[in-house]
């Protein structure tokens, strides 16, 4: 079991954003900015291409609603969405606010308390229910 599934399945806390019975969504623990956010399949698969179609578009419209939740409870410019997916075998999506294309600098991390957090994941998860 990787660690995203046992984020997913509560054995390990995590700031959640959002979920649904096949995706969740929260909040990164070494952030490039603000409300940095990983959504991730509850299905284990490693490599986001090798998703099955029908999955794929379904984690694309989840990541969509969890991207207009983030720029709802966070303006900017737009949502960033960059899929990496080297440090982690389980395939997911980076959702990051920016403003430029300078904000997403995976080599820059920015320090977020935990109450911070705690604030930015009900902020986002807020948004999400109310879409």
């Amino acid at each position: 079991m990787t660690i995203f599934s046992k984020i997913a399945a509560g054995e390990i806390p995590s700031y959640k954003c959002a979920e649904s019975d096949k995706f969740y969504a929260f909040l990164d623990i070494n952030p490039v900015g603000k409300a940095h956010t990983l959504v991730i399949p509850r299905r284990e698969v490693d490599y986001i291409f090798d998703m099955e179609d029908d999955e794929l578009a379904e984690f694309q419209v989840f990541a969509k609603k969890v991207a207009r939740a983030i720029r709802t409870a966070f303006p900017c410019r737009k949502v960033a969405q960059i899929v990496l997916g080297l440090e982690v075998d389980h395939a997911h999506i980076h959702l990051v606010p920016i403003n430029s294309e300078a904000d997403v600098d995976f080599h820059k991390h920015v320090k977020v308390s935990d109450d911070e957090q705690k604030e930015i994941a009900a902020k986002i998860l807020t948004a999400f229910q109310s879409l």
